[in-house]
């Protein structure tokens, strides 16, 4: 039985299968010239990402702009007049390797940041799957990516929420991301069943639709201990000590 699974691509194809899991995930191809042109043409915005790979390292926004293009990693932006400049210049900048390209989402900000959600979704002692956590992942000012080794800050879900929606929309919001991160696991446990924890990186757009932007099967279990509530990080832990993930004293 396989416990972890590295290509996001394989990720994507096993969880896809479930309609309902399907609707929240956004259009996701190999890269190549050709899907990439028509993606940007449909989307206008994508992001090109390593098919292997944590912590969003080498993730590429990639933009048309007006009659031109631009990409930016980390904070660096470059800009071409044209299109087979651009893949040239993201082909030198991707090294050859496998990556893949996803429709672009909006995500809605917080003073100005972007923003995302990491939902933790654990198997617990009896064998059930359960939306264990959440935590907001802020990006450092002027990068694409939230993630915590990137110099994002993470922030609880309802402080970056609250601004954007109302006290039963996020209630009402929040059961929905706990339900959809079940429904997630179960589908990839489906296909390896050797799994035991996933943490989910969930967009959510302007619209208030939320989006599936990666699954990890090797997640940080020590990023809640930011939150509030010491009970949330506490059953995380105990969870990962009853599968083995973190050792027990």
């Amino acid at each position: 039985m396989q416990r972890f699974v590295h290509s996001k691509w394989k990720k994507t194809e096993a969880i896809k299968v479930n309609p309902a899991v399907r609707e929240h995930i956004p259009d996701t191809r190999q890269l190549g010239k050709a899907t990439l042109e028509a993606m940007l043409t449909e989307y206008g915005m994508v992001y090109v990402k390593p098919d292997r790979g944590t912590f969003g390292k080498g993730v590429i926004r990639v933009e048309q702009d007006g009659a031109g293009f631009k990409f930016q990693s980390g904070t660096t932006i470059r800009t071409f007049s044209a299109y087979d400049g651009l893949y040239d210049g993201l082909k030198q900048a991707t090294g050859g390797r496998q990556y893949l390209v996803q429709k672009g989402i909006h995500l809605l900000k917080h003073g100005g940041r972007r923003f995302d959600i990491r939902v933790m979704v654990q198997k617990s002692p009896a064998g059930r799957w359960e939306s264990t956590a959440m935590v907001g992942r802020v990006a450092y000012p002027g990068k694409i990516v939230t993630n915590y080794h990137s110099g994002g800050t993470l922030k609880p879900v309802p402080t970056l929420l609250h601004a954007h929606m109302g006290g039963p929309e996020l209630a009402a919001f929040t059961e929905g991301l706990k339900r959809l991160g079940v429904s997630v696991a179960k589908q990839l446990d489906a296909a390896y069943p050797g799994i035991k924890e996933i943490g989910i990186d969930i967009a959510v757009d302007r619209s208030h639709k939320s989006w599936i932007l990666e699954v990890n099967t090797c997640p940080d279990p020590y990023i809640f201990r930011i939150l509030k509530d010491k009970d949330v990080f506490r059953k995380v832990i105990r969870y990962a000590r009853a599968y083995g993930r973190v050792k027990s004293k």
